[in-house]
């Protein structure tokens, strides 16, 4: 009896394995594969990275499909969602962001999904019994690229400029981020002037600002953009530190904390005053802004090529101390008749130097000094517009 039970239990074994062996093919989850690659950029290095994404076919779907020799209509609701995927991915212009410490630019294309070609492609694969079939999809490159920022040197993070604005109105934050906004991702050529009203255009508002202080007739006046040198001074200080040569440069009138350390700022007002500096680095440079509304801060970072330089800035020598100017008065509809409301703090007058020195290779190749002269500022009270102070 027991070598009977023992050939049984073979044969059945046997069976068993060989029922698995038929049916594992058709067990096998038949996949649509999309295959794509992105650049980006990090320590200077532009690299490759590959993007796979996969669906998995109702099996049933395949196997009427297999057996109609044709696409099957039950097929037609996931090949509508696989579309619906692929088509929502975006193009996206390539950025830098800090990833741990380190700079990485990194963009995307976007994917427009090939229908009547994945279907072909899907059918074939049916017909010759494999269990996978690639996704036919047009890429939209983004209007910049990883391979726009390369071709133009542009490899790595160059140097910062920040400033903070705590404390200001809300109309001043508003004319900052608009401002900002405008100075975001944008080119410099090698060899070209920047030049600061020119890139910032009409302010006005029509394109976004509104009305603020600004320093007009010895007081405070509300014009258009009040509060836009913030902006100036934080780029100001972006390409400073990234050793351009300064060809317009002007400080206020008066010393504003806003802009402390004092004389490390530069004040504009269209069309008298500009900021311009040039791009003497060979290669273009890519400028981005940046904000935090919850710490009052303002970024721009500076990209481009590695010019080897080093670039120190002292810390500002002050002088020449003289004391507050008398008060001043502004027209402020919201103080009542004989009141007044404090719209500016006293400032003393004074002179600020600061040296910048430029070297690459241990050799220096510039060495300027920011001078600045701040008249001395008296306190600014709003008082009601019929006032006699005025």
């Amino acid at each position: 009896m027991k070598p009977l039970l023992l050939s049984l239990l073979t044969l059945s074994l046997a069976a068993t394995a060989h029922a698995q062996a038929q049916t594992t093919p058709a067990q096998t989850p038949f996949k649509l594969i999309l295959r794509a690659s992105e650049q980006k950029i990090q320590k200077g290095e532009v690299t490759k990275h590959g993007v796979v994404k996969s669906w998995t076919l109702p099996a049933a779907g395949i196997k009427v499909s297999q057996k109609a020799g044709k696409v099957s209509s039950t097929l037609t609701p996931v090949i509508d969602r696989i579309e619906k995927a692929v088509n929502a991915r975006k193009p996206r212009p390539a950025v830098f962001r800090n990833v741990g410490g380190s700079w990485v630019a990194a963009g995307q294309t976007g994917w427009v999904f090939d229908r009547d070609a994945t279907k072909a492609r899907l059918l074939k694969a049916i017909r010759s019994g494999r269990s996978s079939a690639e996704v036919a999809y047009k890429r939209i490159e983004p209007q910049r690229s990883v391979a726009t920022l390369a071709a133009r040197g542009v490899l790595g993070h160059v140097s910062t400029g920040t400033s903070s604005y705590r404390g200001s109105p809300a109309f001043r934050e508003k004319n900052i981020l608009v401002g900002a906004s405008k100075l975001d991702n944008f080119f410099i050529a090698p060899g070209h002037e920047f030049d600061f009203n020119r890139e910032i255009g009409q302010i006005d508002a029509s394109t976004g600002f509104v009305k603020g202080f600004v320093i007009s007739g010895g007081t405070l006046t509300k014009e258009d953009g009040g509060g836009i040198c913030q902006v100036s001074t934080t780029v100001f200080r972006a390409l400073y530190q990234a050793g351009l040569p300064v060809t317009e440069r002007h400080e206020h009138s008066h010393r504003v904390k806003y802009y402390d350390p004092v004389g490390f700022e530069a004040t504009v007002y269209a069309p008298d005053k500009n900021l311009r500096m040039k791009n003497d680095t060979g290669k273009y440079l890519f400028i981005q802004a940046a904000w935090d509304k919850s710490a009052d801060t303002l970024r721009f970072d500076v990209f481009g090529a590695n010019t080897g330089r080093t670039v120190n800035i002292s810390r500002p020598v002050i002088t020449n101390f003289k004391a507050p100017a008398s008060p001043s008065y502004s027209p402020d509809a919201r103080v009542a008749a004989g009141g007044r409301r404090l719209l500016d703090t006293p400032m003393q007058g004074m002179s600020s130097a600061i040296t910048r020195t430029v070297k690459v290779g241990g050799k220096v190749i510039r060495k300027d000094t920011l001078k600045s002269v701040y008249q001395p500022w008296g306190a600014v009270y709003g008082v009601n517009p019929k006032d006699r102070r005025l």
